[in-house]
């Protein structure tokens, strides 16, 4: 059973360097504060994209620590980790011998070559024209040493030619009893939760986009969530598209990420109106796991079409962009705005983005905290984390801006701060405060207020945020008294 108490999302050695550090950073600067779990970003050995190219999930990184650090966690946090179960590393052992032995492989039925896509094995630009693509070309060329042939096996993802993830064949009982095994060994190792990371992709059909291909998804997801069941654990499946997609997977009875809300608090701030922002908590799915900030960035594009006119869309991303973020853009043509709008995701620390304005993002994340659905907090929000452009030059991924590793005396420091220190008390509120176990109601009747309130029983809270001079109110019910602070 999820826990609707507050998560924490960090890699294994963002908060001191490994899995020890960061138990240990936990235990002494935020004791009892992350009570829903933490989310440890891929912990595997891993080829590249920060641990979503994994080698396998048998295994913890070295450099990071090994299952038995997994399990200390898990004796005093519900564990959230990964399944990459569109694609694996091209330097897994699975691949590696796919690559010597080719279709006398043990492990061939592993991998989508292209004859299972179409008949004889040669693409058709017409149909690739059709896909939701994230590279060029969806498949990648490699020679196999034992025969010198070339094989095109389905690559979604990946920078490099050939790409370092290779996509996996969800209709192989092989890859099933992959996934089997990979339940039961977190099951054996405490995870409570995993996220089905990059879900959406996982079949390819002709005459499709190849992303979350109805209604054929649903017999996988089907099938996983009844396997996941079996062992005790709960599952998220991660899907970046437009909305009315996340809506069907709420009504199919899955969680799901609210990917709307970032943007609506945003704007609701920028614009000093939470107009839309109080529509969209009127109308939303309440089983949600709620995010301001995460590993990527800020989504707009497809998971808002839509609800978003792009010149106002326009005119929040140049705001970001004065503030020092960077941009993550739509490859696939189609897939673009009329007007050429075409910003899949804003990169950046969400206290840059909020103009490092303590006042003005404690009211972003009080509006998340108060919002229905399970909150989760990016390890660089939670320190209140400028922007880190040094990394981006450094290594040419913009994505970097927001993956700041921080050492013990840069822990220290933030914790002591201010801003984190009134988050923290936010937070441990949120945890404790029966209410939010009841019913939720929202009043946005005047637009540059906006107040959210939680009822149950004889318990009650509310908040009220001025959008104009970015204050925050908490009023809460304690005993026969009423209580309030100031966030």
């Amino acid at each position: 059973m999820v826990k609707n108490k507050v998560q924490l999302i960090t890699y294994p050695d963002s908060l001191g360097g490994d899995l020890k550090a960061l138990k240990h950073h936990l235990d002494t600067y935020f004791t009892k504060v992350f009570e829903g779990g933490i989310h440890i970003l891929p912990p595997y050995p891993s080829s590249g994209d920060r641990g979503f190219a994994p080698l396998t999930y048998f295994e913890i990184d070295p450099k990071f620590g090994d299952w038995s650090d997994i399990k200390d966690l898990a004796e005093d946090y519900d564990l959230l980790l990964d399944i990459m179960v569109n694609h694996i590393s091209q330097q897994s052992p699975y691949f590696q011998d796919f690559l010597k032995n080719g279709r006398d492989s043990q492990y061939a039925d592993y991998f989508l070559t292209l004859e299972k896509i179409w008949k004889d094995g040669q693409p058709v630009q017409s149909d690739i024209d059709q896909m939701f693509l994230r590279r060029e070309q969806p498949y990648s060329e490699f020679v196999i040493e034992k025969t010198g042939e070339v094989e095109k096996v389905w690559t979604t993802f990946g920078k490099t030619t050939p790409s370092e993830q290779i996509d996996l064949d969800v209709h192989s009982e092989q890859v099933k009893q992959l996934f089997i095994d990979i339940f039961k060994h977190f099951h054996e190792n405490g995870i409570k939760i995993v996220r089905l990371d990059a879900v959406g992709y996982v079949l390819k059909k002709l005459g499709t986009s190849c992303f979350f291909v109805e209604p054929d998804i649903y017999e996988f997801l089907d099938w996983i969530m009844a396997v996941a069941e079996s062992y005790e654990i709960e599952l998220l499946p991660e899907v970046h598209s437009h909305y009315s997609i996340q809506y069907r997977l709420a009504e199919h009875g899955c969680w799901i990420y609210d990917f709307i809300l970032p943007y609506r608090i945003f704007e609701a701030l920028s614009r000093e109106n939470g107009e839309a922002l109080a529509h969209y908590l009127q109308t939303r799915p309440h089983k949600q796991f709620t995010m301001l900030d995460c590993h990527d960035g800020l989504p707009v594009k497809p998971d808002l079409d839509g609800l978003i006119d792009s010149k106002e869309a326009r005119e929040l991303v140049d705001l970001s962009l004065e503030r020092g973020a960077n941009l993550s853009l739509i490859l696939s043509e189609e897939h673009k705005d009329a007007d050429g709008f075409d910003v899949h995701q804003i990169r950046s620390t969400i206290y840059s983005l909020f103009g490092e304005d303590d006042d003005t993002y404690l009211a972003a994340r009080a509006l998340q905290l108060f919002a229905p659905g399970i909150p989760q907090i990016y390890y660089v929000g939670l320190l209140a984390g400028k922007n880190d452009n040094e990394a981006v030059e450094k290594t040419g991924e913009g994505r970097e801006i927001n993956r700041h590793n921080f050492d013990e005396a840069e822990i220290s420091q933030a914790a002591e701060s201010s801003v984190v220190k009134r988050l923290v008390k936010l937070i441990q509120f949120r945890n404790t405060y029966a209410a939010f176990d009841g019913e939720f109601s929202v009043d946005g009747s005047q637009n540059n207020i906006l107040e959210l309130s939680w009822k149950k029983d004889d318990v009650a809270c509310r908040l009220s945020v001025d959008l104009v001079h970015k204050t925050s109110r908490v009023t809460y019910l304690d005993g026969n008294k009423e209580a309030s602070f100031d966030i």
